[in-house]
C-alpha cells in the first residue's frame, strides 16, 4: 500500500476530521510502531500499527451515520473534560467511536451528523464546501428591513466578515411579548455565528435552533432522539460536499 499522511489515515479510519487527528498527533495521543509520531507523518497502515490512546486504529471497520437532534444542555464532543452530558452518549454504539460533524453550542438544539468517517466529516465542515445550514432563532425585537438586509449582505464580526446569508422572518411573536422568529441560513459555520450576527444587530438570540443541513430535516425526530442516515442520504451528502450536480 502507498503510505499516506498519518491525519488522513486517521480520519478515514473514523477517529475524527482530519483537523481533529492533526491535534491527537499534535498533543501526543497517536504513537506509531510504539513511537510518539508528528504531523506529517507518513505511514503504511497494512504494515505499521497505528496506536491513539494507547488502543489500535482499525482501517477496515464500518462506517456509520446518523442523525440526531441534539436537546439542549448537551456538549458537541465526543469527550468532555467537564463531564457534561455529550451528543456521542444519545447514539450508543458500543465499540465504535463516534464523532459529531461541526458543533452547536450548549444551548442550541436540533440537527446534528454523527459518524466515524472522518472523511465525510472534514468534507462537510470545509469552509470551502457550500453546505447550507439553516436556523431558526427567537430574537428580541423585530428586525426592520435594514437590519435584515445587514444580515443578509454579512455582519462585521471582531473575528472578520461573515458571508452573505439566507434571512427571512417567520412571524412575530405573541409568547415571549416582543420578540420574533427569524430563518437564518448559512454556509460557513464560526462559532456561535447566528448568535453574534443577531446580537451585532441589536437582537439578541433568546432561542436557536438548527432545522436542516442541505436537505436533511428533523422530520420525525423529537429532542434526543436519532435514526440512521439511508444509503441515499450518505452518497448524496458526499456529492454535495465535492461539489457534484
Amino acid at each position: 500500500m502507498v503510505p499516506e499522511r498519518l491525519h488522513k489515515v486517521l480520519a478515514r479510519a473514523g477517529v475524527g476530521s482530519r483537523r481533529a487527528c492533526e491535534e491527537l498527533i499534535r498533543d501526543g495521543r497517536v504513537r506509531v510502531g510504539g513511537e510518539p509520531a508528528g504531523i506529517g507523518m507518513l505511514v503504511d497502515p497494512e504494515c505499521q500499527d497505528v496506536c491513539v490512546d494507547g488502543k489500535r486504529v482499525s482501517t477496515t471497520g464500518k462506517f456509520y451515520y446518523f442523525l440526531v437532534y441534539k436537546p439542549k444542555g448537551y456538549v458537541s464532543t465526543a469527550r468532555d473534560p467537564q463531564g457534561r452530558s455529550k451528543v456521542t452518549d444519545l447514539v450508543p454504539l458500543p465499540g465504535v467511536r463516534l464523532y459529531p460533524v461541526g458543533r452547536l453550542d450548549l444551548q442550541t438544539s436540533g440537527l446534528l451528523i454523527l459518524t466515524n468517517d472522518g472523511e465525510l466529516a472534514f468534507l462537510l465542515t470545509h469552509p470551502k464546501h457550500d453546505i447550507w445550514k439553516t436556523y431558526q432563532a427567537q430574537v428580541i425585537g423585530v428586525p426592520d428591513a435594514e437590519e435584515i438586509a445587514r444580515l443578509q449582505q454579512g455582519v462585521l464580526l471582531p473575528e472578520g466578515k461573515t458571508a452573505p446569508a439566507r434571512v427571512k422572518i417567520l412571524r412575530v411573536l405573541k409568547e415571549p411579548a416582543g420578540a420574533t422568529l427569524l430563518e437564518i441560513g448559512l454556509r460557513e459555520g464560526k462559532k456561535r455565528q447566528v448568535r453574534k450576527m443577531c446580537e451585532a444587530v441589536g437582537h439578541p438570540v433568546i432561542e436557536l435552533q438548527r432545522t436542516n443541513l442541505a436537505f436533511l430535516t428533523l422530520e420525525g425526530l423529537r429532542p434526543g432522539q436519532y435514526r440512521r442516515l439511508t444509503p441515499s442520504e450518505v452518497r448524496t451528502l458526499k456529492e454535495l460536499a465535492l461539489g457534484k450536480p
